[in-house]
């Protein structure tokens, strides 16, 4: 059996035990303790931390993530950090309502109950828990497939709400070579199972905020944007929304109709399609379309950024660029929120 160590946590007080066997990361999840994260892969930054004390050590891990000057000062990503000793480790991200409040990770057993293609490239794919019979997460938060057949995961976001805790929607992009995506014409069929993990991801509402939110998405970034939008519905949030949505020409556009619908019951909601090649046919019905890219369009259109809570989620370049404009315009770290998972086209 592996030797177990105690990290504290500053400035939080929080205690906790770990193994030898596993990353700190693991070992908060397993315990119920909801650390920042994003990637979980050393790949982003987001539960990058200060090691005050003990010995730590990091592996497989991106230097874009956590550079040599940085590790050389007592950096560390605790998705990739073995403790061999009782360890005190700065928190350098944290949300004290999230740290003890996350819901717990879970394994679930599901069954593929429908897929269905709604875009020449994006699938939606609804799952339902076997065992156990439901599966609870925020909205917003994202969880691990297992691809069949082997011990590999590929991770994606909810579209939908504890409001159908037996029913599990997934949008997936479909990308040449995709090890799971690529199943989902020909190796998945209804009836299936699939072993799930999660939730994972701080990708969620934050109770008590009151900033306009500015949503920017692409792709199957779609999904826990509209989960958010299902549940702002859902419990009658009336905060401001604008919501600007990149794609490459009207047909890559959808569900226009419930987000629309979705719209009506938020006190100031606008949906902006941004189509980077083509505008034409042009989408019917009373969609607000502009062209170029939807990190141009937002600069266009959103002239106090500095002053709204961003919500990002679609294809790297695109979160990076929208992190670039974010920046630009001097909008606080603690008000941006994305989880930055890669995906086999940008691996």
């Amino acid at each position: 059996m592996a030797d177990k160590h105690r990290i504290n946590f500053e400035p939080v007080d929080i205690e906790m035990e770990v193994g030898e066997d596993e990353y700190i990361l693991d070992a908060a999840f397993r315990q119920g303790i909801h650390l920042m994260h994003g990637c979980r892969e050393g790949r982003c930054s987001a539960c990058k931390s200060f090691v005050l004390d003990g010995d730590i050590q990091m592996e497989n891990y991106s230097t874009f993530a956590c550079n040599e000057a940085e590790t050389d000062e007592g950096m560390v990503l605790l998705c990739r950090s073995t403790a061999y000793s009782d360890c005190t480790i700065e928190l350098l991200n944290f949300d004290e309502d999230e740290l003890l409040g996350g819901v717990p990770i879970q394994d679930v057993r599901t069954r593929v109950a429908a897929i269905e293609p709604v875009t020449r490239d994006i699938v939606s794919l609804r799952l339902e828990p076997v065992e156990p019979a439901a599966y609870e997460f925020k909205p917003g938060q994202y969880s691990d497939l297992t691809i069949p057949g082997t011990e590999e995961h590929r991770s994606f976001s909810m579209a939908t709400t504890q409001s159908t805790p037996g029913h599990v929607e997934f949008l997936i992009k479909k990308y040449p070579g995709g090890k799971f995506a690529g199943l989902l014409d020909d190796g998945i069929s209804v009836g299936d199972e699939i072993a799930l993990t999660g939730p994972y991801g701080s990708f969620t509402l934050k109770d008590g905020h009151v900033l306009p939110m500015v949503f920017i998405g692409g792709g199957a970034g779609m999904a826990p944007l509209l989960s958010l939008l299902r549940h702002m519905n859902e419990t009658g949030n009336t905060r401001q929304v604008h919501f600007y949505y990149g794609a490459r020409t009207p047909q890559d556009l959808f569900y226009l109709d419930e987000i629309l619908e979705l719209g009506k019951t938020l006190t100031d909601f606008t949906f902006v399609a941004c189509l980077s090649e083509s505008m034409d046919p042009p989408p019917v019905g009373a969609i607000t379309v502009e062209e170029g890219n939807v990190t141009d369009v937002v600069s266009r259109r959103e002239p106090d950024l500095a002053r709204t809570e961003a919500y990002l989620c679609g294809p790297p370049p695109m979160v990076d660029a929208a992190l670039e404009l974010l920046e630009s315009k001097n909008t606080p770290h603690d008000q941006i929120f994305y989880d930055k998972f890669t995906s086999p086209a940008f691996e």
